[in-house]
């Protein structure tokens, strides 16, 4: 089965850190953005290898995503 997860990546000082939204375990960092998205998707296989290893629900993919406007 193809899940697709929502990543985010937020830059800072020593690069990027990257996370996803439907799955807020899965966090990594790297040099580069596409060093951030590589090690995001190791970390996702790992994540879910984990997982099915301990019988756990592998969560959906599934997250909805909104701006929120706000005065500042």
């Amino acid at each position: 089965m193809l899940n697709a997860y929502t990543a985010t990546y937020t830059k800072i000082p020593s690069g990027y850190i990257g996370q996803l939204i439907d799955w807020p375990e899965v966090i990594t960092e790297g040099a580069t953005l596409e060093e951030c998205r590589e090690m995001l998707r190791d970390a996702l296989q790992e994540m879910i290898a984990a997982y099915k290893q301990q019988n756990k629900e592998i969560p959906s993919g599934k997250a909805l995503i909104e701006q929120v406007p706000v005065e500042v």
